[in-house]
């Protein structure tokens, strides 16, 4: 494994504990380095509530940028069920449950092996 893959995956490994930290479900990490040309990983996690999906986000973000990590850019709001934070190799999926049962990420990426997963 290279120095920038092991970042990578150090990077989000952080992004996997700060999620549990708010108590988000499901947490799953995808290696993707072999089935996408995008990212080396996909955190993909879910949030209860708009509230919780906005304290997931936070903290995620409040969090790496005291590394001076920050994201290439963010998309979605709480209220739409679904936030992207890119990473550049690793980008975040936080879900409220009805969203992720219909974006089925896991499924479309099934191919990538799971590094970890917490219920």
């Amino acid at each position: 494994m290279g120095r920038n893959q092991l970042e990578a995956l150090e990077l989000a490994r952080k992004i996997v504990d700060l999620a549990g930290d708010k108590l988000a479900s499901d947490i799953v990490l995808l290696e993707t380095r072999e089935v996408c040309s995008f990212a080396d990983y996909f955190v993909i996690c879910s949030g209860e509530s708009n509230r919780q999906l906005g304290a997931i986000t936070d903290v995620i973000n409040g969090e790496l940028r005291k590394l001076k990590v920050t994201p290439s850019h963010i998309e979605g709001e709480p209220n739409s069920g679904w936030i992207l934070m890119d990473y550049g190799d690793v980008i975040v999926h936080i879900f409220s449950p009805v969203e992720r049962d219909y974006y089925q990420l896991e499924k479309l990426w099934e191919a990538a092996p799971t590094k970890v997963r917490v219920p």
